[in-house]
């Protein structure tokens, strides 16, 4: 069951809207303050990533889908971009997927069935865990 989906063209103030959609799902699910803002962070970079990177300049869907099962919540970042690619003309300094990846429990980067580049990342919640309706 996916507990949030959204498919927004990868631009810049779009990676504020997904936040503001995570922190709705956070507070849905009463995330410990500290978790929400690992998520948030994590999912910010990942769809910044998207933004930068994904389409060379070009713009194209990023597609974000949060789900919880077993007491960890999984977020997914898709595109259909360029892949993940060293790029020497880079405007950051590389450290968006460390940073993810330090956040998370677990961090997936690789191409879905349908052959969009996939970031998921995997968080641990602690304690109980409303459903959302």
């Amino acid at each position: 069951m996916t507990d949030v989906q959204l498919t927004l063209p990868a631009r810049a103030e779009n990676v504020a809207v997904v936040r503001h959609a995570l922190g709705g799902l956070g507070e849905a699910l009463e995330l410990d303050p500290q978790t929400l803002s690992d998520v948030k962070l994590a999912v910010t970079e990942a769809c910044t990533n998207v933004v930068v990177h994904a389409y060379a300049g070009d713009e194209g869907p990023m597609e974000v889908a949060a789900t919880v099962e077993d007491g960890a919540l999984r977020v997914t970042v898709r595109d259909e971009g360029l892949g993940i690619v060293p790029r020497p003309d880079s405007p950051g300094l590389g450290l968006g997927l460390p940073l993810i990846a330090t956040l998370t429990e677990s961090l997936e980067l690789g191409k879905s069935a349908d052959d969009r580049t996939e970031v998921a990342m995997v968080f641990r919640l602690d304690g109980h865990v409303r459903p959302v309706l």
